[in-house]
């Protein structure tokens, strides 16, 4: 059993009746920055809610390469997990703490009970499907349309978003892999951009002046 106090962020969203059930079937797990929360191919037996931290949201190719899809805030959850769930099937996608996270972890059975007894959780569930699929279209666009140092540079002020800081302790590589593409490739446009004067680098950090 949980605190009712830790649903603070889903308050608004659910109903008196799904917080009281929450409380008493999730339970409450913590990760690194770095730890794989959910795996591709891994059978998927509870949906995870945010409650702190920011999540990754990351598809695998052939080759073992990593693309972003989306990243998750507090009061969010994976639709594409959820999908999963429902149908009964492995996960495909992997998500990755971006930060130290905490997550609320609901079995599978009642995510389905409660979606069709309860009228907060199947709205939770249903805008959370269209929030995921409208920021899926976005990456798509950024994908067929930007440029890789728009590309870039949209990164880079969304992390700044998420994280309500100019300042971004990140890597060149973690980039690179968050964009689908070299680290040389990150290395050449950061350094473009800060002869704009967008950015200014520092070692293992960014900041952001150009927002």
């Amino acid at each position: 059993m949980i605190s009712k106090a830790v649903l603070l962020p889903f308050n608004y969203l659910f109903d008196s009746e799904i917080i009281d059930n929450i409380t008493n079937v999730a339970f409450l797990k913590t990760f690194k920055k770095s730890d794989i929360i959910i795996d591709i191919g891994q059978d998927l037996n509870f949906v995870p809610l945010l409650i702190e931290g920011n999540i990754k949201v990351l598809r695998e190719d052939e080759n073992g390469d990593e693309l972003l899809l989306y990243v998750l805030e507090s009061g969010d959850t994976c639709a594409m997990s959820l999908t999963c769930c429902m149908a009964k099937a492995v996960s495909k996608i992997r998500a990755v703490a971006d930060e130290d996270v905490t997550v609320i972890m609901i079995p599978i059975v009642h995510m389905k009970l409660w979606f069709h007894s309860n009228e907060s959780w199947r709205n939770f569930i249903l805008q959370s499907y269209q929030i995921r699929f409208d920021e899926m279209l976005e990456t798509i666009d950024t994908l067929a349309f930007m440029k890789m140092d728009e590309r870039l540079f949209k990164y880079l002020t969304d992390k700044v978003k998420l994280s309500a800081s100019t300042l971004l302790e990140i890597t060149h590589q973690e980039i690179a892999e968050d964009l689908h593409t070299s680290r040389v490739v990150i290395s050449r446009l950061l350094k473009q951009l800060e002869r704009e004067n967008r950015i200014e680098l520092g070692r293992n950090k960014i900041s952001i002046l150009d927002f």
